[in-house]
């Protein structure tokens, strides 16, 4: 068994010999460099496979020796991926059907992550290059752990192998018993119906989502089945004090947003010792900590609180991303504060050809030293000191609110979309409302967990409030957890298009919400896209927002609104300001039980977002140190293997913001000015030096893009 967990914050880069000017021979100069910044780990080889098998069964490892060899040389740990991510032009013309068939049709050679992998003749030289490589590489002194794959999905496909193991799989659920499957799905609608297995239709253009939800299920087993695949090959070879990971990844606009479409994570971490993640965010202005945050608390929450490694995020990253001075640092000491024990770069230098030449590592394509290496090694080699490093690694969290989400609610409502009820692929999707909602918690100061609708009842009771943005689709057992949830004193807050239809897409033929009606004191079977459709609040909730400084007057609703009919006995936190909806309310709260459960009607703007759910905390009781400075700074906490509470107070603002320190203790991490070169002076008119004690209330400055640490 590996270990499920690292012994210092691991620092370093993605580095790839290979990709190298063949003119050029520079890799201890590279490793200097690294270790000048604090660099303490490389991730190598997960990308070339071409390289590390030139033809069938010949392999050569030389780049990957010569990288393990100068890391050892220089101190320097290796984490080693398997090559099976980007397929060799040689697999290709021998055998075309490893290249994914998707909705786009056939696939062509080119582009990475092109493949069907469970195709068996890419799992039949997959295997081969993963034990030639893993049993050549296991035994040497600087590999730390694996990377299985990369980024891993079924990339659309929906290749022959692919529908017949489906085809399998649907007889094997329903017991052979074609009726069955025909009534679970409705497949009678538009004729649909499938009377002979032989007469299966290709699922691809299929208008049922019961059917097609069913298809993208299977295909995300699928993938956590081919990560355990890898996983358990490696560990035929890996050593006992060796980890295996996978980084994970979310969906993508243009930057990491929300969850993945095509992987459930909560599953596929069961492949791996280490959950690993890439995340990617915005920069220079638009960089506000809040992707660095959800990928944080997702990754951290899918192995249930272990903390995670940050696998890939940006140095310089794409046109647009060059961070600000300081920000490239206050970046690194976000992901710690989300639960990360480390921080790599994608990718070490920059590359001179093909698809991510733009795409820019900690060195640009001079290969010299730049501000962004500088100040690369101002976090590194700041954590590399016991006195830092040592009391911020293995934080753990202890939140009181969740966010609960589920890949197959997503999957339904890029079908129904929110707004039209069609697959539009237009307006706020699934994620969406799933980031309103986790961005307003946020902007609150109120750290949150991700739960799976699978939680079982002792992991909802250990928080005072559970949010379902949008959750769809749900099996009874969710909403009988959720009841008891609510029943036993919990505050239960959902939104619009939430508990709709069972796991396999069938709407609820009784009364919205179903199983929950008592719960929520209402019900709807009605809704609408609004036009011109007002909020009016209740006193209480109006005055929450007015003492937080924010105008909620003259809100609009957004997208669709539900027009819902509260019980007696329901409060009406808010209603809508139309005269023909005016007799239905927008956003409820009801007793039931020990606890309460609210209902929101309608997709709020971000602003009242934030006013609804600060009340709904309030409401639940939930406590946070970090709730009064809310927009001033971001607070994150946790508590470090010494037993400490460790609080990061970050500014992501360019003007220095002037506080009182929320916790008492020792400053860890102090304020420091980041020059433009990239190099840091201490300056304690950006932040209290480290070392200084601090009691609640002392005022401190925290300067642009700077942060604080504090330790008690």
């Amino acid at each position: 068994m590996g270990k499920n967990t690292v012994d210092r914050i691991l620092f370093g880069a993605a580095y790839y010999d290979e990709y190298m000017p063949k003119s050029l021979d520079r890799i201890d100069t590279d490793m200097q460099l690294m270790k000048k910044a604090g660099i303490n780990v490389i991730r190598i080889a997960e990308s070339t496979w071409s390289t590390c098998e030139p033809q069938p069964g010949e392999f050569d490892f030389t780049h990957v020796d010569r990288a393990l060899d100068a890391a050892d040389r220089a101190g320097i740990a290796v984490i080693v991926g398997t090559p099976t991510y980007a397929v060799p032009t040689w697999l290709v013309k021998m055998h075309p059907d490893v290249l994914a068939v998707t909705p786009n049709g056939p696939g062509k050679y080119g582009a990475r992550q092109i493949m069907d992998i469970v195709n068996p003749a890419y799992r039949f030289y997959g295997e081969r290059v993963i034990r030639r490589l893993i049993s050549h590489v296991a035994n040497h002194p600087s590999v730390i752990g694996y990377q299985v794959d990369n980024e891993t999905k079924y990339y659309d496909s929906c290749s022959p192998d692919m529908q017949t193991l489906f085809v399998k799989y649907l007889r094997e659920k329903f017991d052979d018993d074609l009726t069955e499957l025909n009534n679970h799905f409705g497949l009678d609608y538009w004729s649909n119906r499938i009377n002979s297995w032989e007469d299966f239709p290709d699922v691809t253009g299929s208008i049922n989502q019961s059917l097609r939800g069913e298809f993208d299920r299977f295909r995300r087993t699928q993938v956590a089945e081919f990560l355990a695949w890898q996983a358990d090959i490696v560990r035929e070879y890996a050593l006992d004090d060796q980890f295996v990971t996978q980084n994970f990844d979310f969906e993508w606009r243009g930057y990491s947003y929300g969850v993945q479409p095509a992987v459930n994570h909560f599953e596929a971490q069961a492949a791996v010792d280490i959950a690993g993640i890439d995340i990617y965010h915005p920069t220079e202005d638009d960089l506000t900590g809040k992707e660095i945050a959800f990928g944080g608390d997702m990754t951290r929450s899918i192995k249930d609180g272990a903390n995670y490694i940050v696998l890939e995020t940006e140095a310089q990253g794409q046109h647009g991303w060059l961070p600000f001075p300081g920000q490239l640092r206050l970046q690194a000491y976000s992901h710690l504060a989300g639960g990360a024990d480390g921080v790599m770069y994608w990718h070490w230098h920059s590359i001179h050809n093909a698809f991510e030449t733009y795409w820019k590592g900690l060195l640009s394509h001079d290969l010299e030293p730049n501000p962004t290496y500088e100040e690369a090694g101002v976090f590194g080699r700041e954590v590399a000191a016991p006195e830092i490093g040592g009391r911020l690694r293995h934080l753990k969290k202890r939140n009181r609110v969740a966010i609960m989400v589920n890949n197959e609610s997503l999957s339904a409502l890029e079908w129904f979309r929110i707004d039209s009820g069609f697959p539009t692929g237009t307006g706020p999707n699934y994620n969406d409302v799933v980031r309103r909602v986790y961005d307003a918690l946020f902007e609150l100061n109120v750290e949150c967990d991700f739960i799976p609708v699978d939680a079982p009842a002792r992991k909802l009771a250990q928080y005072g409030m559970i949010v379902t943005p949008a959750l769809y689709c749900v099996p009874e057992s969710t909403l009988a957890a959720l009841r008891g949830f609510v029943e036993a004193g919990g505050h239960l807050v959902s939104t619009l298009r939430s508990f709709v239809t069972d796991d396999e897409v069938t709407v609820w033929h009784d009364r919205a919400p179903h199983m929950l009606t008592d719960v929520f004191g209402l019900t709807y079977n009605q809704f609408t896209r609004p036009k011109n459709v007002g909020l009016s609040f209740a006193e209480g909730l109006a005055d929450s927002a007015a003492s937080a400084g924010e105008d909620i007057s003259g809100a609009q609703s957004d997208v669709l609104i539900e027009l819902l009919k509260p019980a007696d006995g329901t409060e009406v936190l808010a209603s809508y300001d139309h005269y023909a909806w005016k007799d239905y309310a927008a956003v409820t709260r009801h007793g039931f039980g020990s606890g309460s459960a609210e209902w929101i009607g309608t997709l709020l703007d971000p602003t009242v977002m934030k006013a609804v759910l600060r009340e709904a905390v309030d409401h639940a009781g939930i406590e946070s140190v970090g709730r009064r400075l809310a927009g001033q700074v971001t607070v994150r906490q946790g508590v470090n293997e010494r037993g400490e509470t460790v609080t990061y107070l970050l500014n992501y603002s360019p003007e220095s913001v002037s506080i009182s320190s929320p916790v008492a203790g020792e400053v860890v991490v102090g304020g420091r000015s980041i020059v433009t070169e990239g190099t840091a002076v201490d300056d304690l008119t950006v932040g209290p030096a480290a070392g200084t004690k601090i009691e609640v209330g002392n005022a401190m400055t925290i300067g642009p893009w700077n942060l604080v640490v504090i330790a008690g």
